[in-house]
């Protein structure tokens, strides 16, 4: 039986640094390796672990058995391409070789991911590591530290929070609002927390998905809802400018600025639903029984909180001197009120009538199948 003392150079030191070509097989050949390798780099680790296989090798020789002594070495790109030329060369070892068995022998952590490799092709009866004592836990925590962060779970969870403030940092630096700067950093992180939380990664992730897709495929509900955006962002600018924020009770200007608000909401979202009915009777050849009623419940919200928002506004203007109910009695909170009820049930009542339509239909469409 022939034993293989094999040393494994997983980036590739002896080619990179003192131009040998692998795989080196003999030990002439490697104590030649080792010679060069330690003329150009002494404190490299591999030229310990070089060493090490010689030393074994001639232990071995000395007890009269048949072993056979080699290097095989990768690439500096550290990973499929590196384990791809070490599997080759490993084959073409023990095919020049004829050896039966290997003493595996490494310089660290990172040679030892090629051990599935070397026990697919041959069998290992031992294995060897090598490195400097005092370096040896350094190197481990040093692996362990990149082989966490190759984990895309640990990326999202660690290294983008700390991603987001650097970014968002540099971007109020370059705009010279470094004061508000630490307030966009709390927001930031914030919002991400908020996301991990409520779990809402799936959904924006969705969302994402949704919005390139239709990019691409011409989607109308991608501009309504960009639409519905700019909407939303021209009725809060309007608001908040007709907005007295002058009023010492806080409640007075948030009530202003949702009565001024309302129909902007309302606006915003039959634009957007209305682009998500086209796409999805285009896409279905029917259109769900909810866009029915959902612009009768825009329309709903919309006379109710009207109304609301803005009684209690003036119900509220001279508190605390006084709180007045009379705009709850007037013709205009009544009538925007009823009005708004009405529409409720009137769109349920769509919902419900479609929904059964729907359902009609796609019974008579399983009946004929089902006579086919």
């Amino acid at each position: 039986m022939k034993t293989l003392v094999l040393n494994v150079d997983r980036d590739d030191d002896f080619g990179r640094k003192a131009g040998v070509i692998s795989p080196i097989i003999g030990l002439k050949d490697n104590l030649d390796a080792a010679n060069k390798l330690g003329q150009v780099d002494p404190e490299d680790s591999d030229l310990n672990s070089i060493f090490y296989a010689i030393s074994l090798y001639n232990k071995i020789l000395k007890e009269n058995k048949d072993v056979e002594i080699a290097t095989i070495c990768g690439d500096i790109n550290v990973g499929y391409k590196s384990d791809e030329i070490l599997a080759k060369q490993l084959e073409e070892v023990i095919k020049k070789t004829g050896v039966d068995n290997v003493i595996l022998v490494t310089d660290g952590a990172e040679d030892e991911y090629i051990l599935p490799i070397i026990q697919s092709r041959i069998k290992i009866t031992s294995k060897n590591r090598v490195s400097v004592k005092q370096s040896r836990e350094l190197e481990d925590t040093y692996y362990r530290i990149l082989k966490l962060l190759d984990d895309e779970k640990v990326l999202k969870q660690f290294v983008l929070p700390v991603a987001l403030v650097f970014i968002v940092w540099a971007v109020f630096v370059l705009l010279n609002m470094t004061a508000s700067g630490f307030g966009a950093i709390l927001l930031t992180l914030g919002l991400y927390l908020l996301v991990r939380v409520f779990r809402w990664e799936r959904k924006i992730e969705i969302m994402w998905e949704e919005t390139k897709t239709g990019f691409l495929s011409g989607k109308l509900s991608i501009y309504t809802y960009a639409l519905a955006a700019v909407i939303l962002l021209v009725f809060a600018f309007l608001s908040y400018n007709n907005t007295d924020f002058k009023s010492e009770i806080p409640l007075i200007p948030v009530l202003s600025f949702m009565y001024n608000m309302v129909w902007g909401i309302v606006i915003a979202g039959l634009v957007a639903i209305f682009g998500r009915a086209v796409d999805t009777y285009i896409k279905e050849k029917k259109t769900p029984a909810l866009y029915y009623s959902i612009p009768f419940s825009l329309f709903a919200f919309g006379f109710v909180s009207y109304a609301v928002f803005g009684s209690l506004y003036e119900a509220f203007k001279n508190w605390p001197a006084s709180f007045d109910i009379a705009p709850f009695a007037q013709l205009t909170f009544i009538f925007y009120t009823i009005a708004g009820i009405l529409i409720a049930i009137i769109g349920a009542i769509i919902q419900h009538y479609m929904k059964e339509t729907n359902m009609l239909e796609e019974e008579k469409i399983q009946k004929i199948i089902d006579e086919q």
